[in-house]
């Protein structure tokens, strides 16, 4: 079975390295002749879409703390759920789990309960106890059916067993995040405008609207400061990681292809140009 636990050295080819891309900004796309070099992040050689698409999506995601203290298995669920655009951190051991879980903001724990240093639910209640609620799925060795009543009791979300398949696994992630305590982490919506940060969809009204990672990025970033104004400045550095000024043009054509499916044939827009400062979405604002 391909996507189970005995195939962790499963290594997909993604075709991405990291690169430094040379761009030409060019009066069609930006309104401006200048040449701008790009110091990018991961690119994608086989993607043939416009330049900027082709940029990763580097904006803040979903946070996953992986506590497993089998090595392959730990670098097996890295790889994986870094493809399905978490952002993974892997400890070994129960202290640091509980150190971390207590400490830094995560949106969800996989824990195993056979981490050496601690007891099989003592990592489970000592996170709980500190943050209820951070949502936690347990991982248990095969045929443990009362080890997962009792870790569900103690306060785990959801649980799996190995060898499990990847597939479920995701499956179960996506539905706890859906279905979690803070749902407002997971689903960002302004008016009839919504996006899920867990599935990466986005619909306004009854229409769904296909971004590209980059575009959804963005607009992620717009959401979680809603009615606030933010600088090109700001969205050059949180969406894309970088501290280049002249990039600020490239924020201006992912405004326009924004604008485009989600204003666009809609009565009200939504995306606002706030002179002298940025771009705004919700809340009141000076239109440009």
């Amino acid at each position: 079975m391909k996507d189970s636990v005995p195939q962790w050295n499963e290594k997909p080819g993604s075709g991405i390295r990291i690169q430094t891309l040379f761009l030409q900004i060019g009066n069609a796309l930006c309104g401006n002749t200048r040449s701008h070099c790009l110091d990018t992040s991961r690119i994608s050689s086989q993607n043939a879409l416009t330049p900027f698409q082709n940029l990763r999506d580097l904006c803040e995601p979903m946070r996953i703390l992986v506590a497993e203290d089998d090595a392959p298995l730990a670098e097996f669920l890295h790889e994986r759920l870094e493809q399905e655009q978490f952002a993974v951190q892997v400890v070994s051991n129960g202290a640091e789990a509980q150190q971390l879980a207590s400490d830094q903001a995560y949106d969800l724990v996989i824990l195993d309960l056979n981490l050496p240093g601690a007891g099989r639910l003592d990592v489970l209640r000592e996170i709980r106890s500190k943050r209820p609620n951070l949502p936690v799925v347990i991982v248990t060795g095969a045929g443990m059916v009362e080890e997962c009543v009792r870790g569900l009791d103690a306060g785990a979300d959801d649980y799996v067993a190995k060898p499990f398949v990847f597939a479920e696994l995701a499956a179960r992630i996506r539905a706890v995040l859906r279905r979690g305590s803070r749902p407002g982490r997971a689903i960002l919506q302004i008016e009839d405008l919504e996006v899920d940060r867990v599935s990466h969809t986005v619909r306004r009204g009854n229409h769904n609207i296909d971004l590209s990672p980059k575009e959804f990025a963005l607009l992620e970033f717009l959401m979680r400061h809603e009615g606030q104004p933010v600088s090109r400045t700001a969205i050059v550095e949180q969406v894309w990681k970088l501290n280049i000024d002249t990039m600020t043009n490239v924020v201006d054509v992912y405004i326009n292809y924004l604008r485009r499916k989600v204003d666009s044939g809609y009565a009200h827009a939504l995306i606002r140009t706030i002179r002298g400062v940025g771009y705004q979405i919700g809340g009141n604002g000076r239109h440009a």
